[in-house]
């Protein structure tokens, strides 16, 4: 009786094996020719790398940017409602110099944006005298009216809202405030913008009388 012989030896195959893949995933975070995917959601890729090697670096002085106020506004249309933003910013070194911003765009972030860079073009220096002003002022913008007070040192800001982010920003300390009139946004931060212009030191009057 005889027995079959079979061979120890694998049948071979045309088929190429597969490519042993690597333990963990691997993820082109740049964004490659060959990669389907969208674009990175923290905004990373080439394209910002580009924009933060192209940007001065830390010549200017640094900059206090404080947000005031962000208004929403909704329009009705067929399809549902559409949103869009203002925002009111405050751009300040603490040093004196000191400017207000008003940005709109569809989304909060665009907003703020527009808002901080238009502030900082409209950058004005105003007179200090240590970490107070050196006298009593009173603004007007169209119904905002705000009184601002000097004060010794250990008073602190005694102030709020629009008011308080201004002059945080402008590095004054101790004051004594009072927001009259209007409570629009715009109205108060203008207000106080336009009596911290009126200050002047006593060097100012002594060289326009021997003028």
């Amino acid at each position: 009786m005889s027995t079959d012989q079979v061979s120890s030896t694998p049948a071979t195959t045309d088929t190429p094996a597969p490519e042993a893949r690597p333990a963990g995933r691997r993820f082109n975070r740049q964004g490659g020719p060959g990669d389907n995917r969208g674009p990175r959601r923290d905004g990373g890729g080439p394209r910002r790398d580009r924009r933060e090697a192209a940007a001065p670096k830390g010549d200017g002085p640094e900059m206090v940017e404080k947000i005031v106020f962000i208004n929403r506004c909704a329009k009705v249309v067929k399809g549902g409602r559409r949103f869009s933003f203002s925002a009111i910013a405050v751009v300040g070194d603490q040093k004196g110099n000191i400017g207000v911003g008003l940005g709109k765009a569809n989304e909060v972030p665009d907003a703020i944006r527009k808002s901080t860079e238009h502030a900082k073009k409209r950058l004005v220096n105003v007179k200090l005298k240590g970490d107070t002003i050196p006298h009593e002022v009173f603004g007007t913008f169209d119904g905002g009216k705000v009184l601002l007070k000097p004060a010794v040192p250990g008073t602190g800001l005694i102030a709020g809202g629009g008011v308080r982010a201004v002059l945080e920003a402008a590095g004054i300390k101790n004051v004594l405030t009072k927001s009259m009139g209007s409570k629009n946004h715009i109205a108060v931060v203008n207000a106080t913008i336009a009596a911290l212009r009126q200050l002047r030191l006593a060097d100012d009057y002594t060289a326009l009388r021997k003028a």
